[in-house]
């Protein structure tokens, strides 16, 4: 059987929830790079990517046995829980897997922000992101730090329960790379559950290995990195997923 392929970047938030869990769970996988709004032979608008995802995002996984696709992260992440058998981190039991879900529909339009409002206007001048847009975003995010702060994260030591979940791993991508470890975008002092809960997930396995792309592209917060640096973040970050995936085989 030939390894599950993995389209997209390190430094996208949804690939790597995609990657984390590929690599928590030893799963073989093969990492193609598409380069996100590209039209060209690597390019996320090239018309043989879009025949696999018509709508042109990243992450997409293929099964190159059965020709199966499928784009969006939480999309992939639900698929291969269930696909594998992976219960721990995606419950059969219907409540909390509603639980699990019910997170996953609320972070795209709230958590996701994060890289809208913070860190796509220094990443990717090329959108033009408005201001207007921009500082939305931020409300929108600190709202939802909120929610998670004093709701999701009041009484469990991760989103739904005492263990990690599909919700962490989804959330803390977007959340994590905030902090003054990674970009140093946005001050988390005024979350308390959220700042111990983001200390929690550093410590799941294989979050370095993950994270690789954003210890290389370091603090944000003052000057933007031009696309040279981004580059070279994308690469030592491939360097060290091969050392990974070779260690699997």
């Amino acid at each position: 059987m030939k390894p599950l392929i993995l389209y997209g970047v390190p430094f996208s938030q949804p690939v790597r929830a995609v990657m984390w869990l590929l690599l928590m769970k030893k799963a073989p996988f093969e990492m193609v790079l598409i380069n996100p709004g590209s039209k060209g032979e690597n390019g996320s608008r090239n018309p043989a990517y879009l025949e696999k995802n018509p709508g042109g995002t990243i992450p997409c996984i293929e099964e190159p046995d059965s020709g199966f696709t499928l784009g969006e992260a939480h999309a992939i992440l639900t698929y291969l829980a269930s696909s594998n058998g992976w219960h721990d981190v995606y419950p059969e039991d219907p409540q909390q897997r509603a639980r699990i879900d019910w997170y996953l529909h609320y972070h795209h339009r709230n958590v996701r922000d994060a890289s809208i409002g913070l860190v796509a206007p220094k990443i990717r001048k090329d959108l033009d992101i408005p201001v207007a847009v921009q500082e939305g975003a931020k409300r929108t995010l600190s709202h939802a730090l909120s929610a998670l702060n004093d709701g999701w994260l009041a009484k469990n030591k991760f989103l739904v329960g005492d263990t990690v979940s599909l919700a962490d791993l989804a959330a803390y991508v977007e959340i994590g790379q905030l902090r003054a470890e990674f970009t140093n975008v946005f001050d988390m002092s005024g979350y308390a559950n959220v700042s111990r809960w983001l200390d929690d997930m550093m410590q799941v396995d294989s979050h370095d290995d993950v994270h690789v792309v954003l210890q290389e592209l370091g603090d944000i917060s003052v000057q933007a990195p031009d696309m040279e640096t981004i580059k070279n973040a994308n690469k030592r970050a491939l360097q060290v997923l091969k050392q990974r995936l070779a260690e699997l085989a």
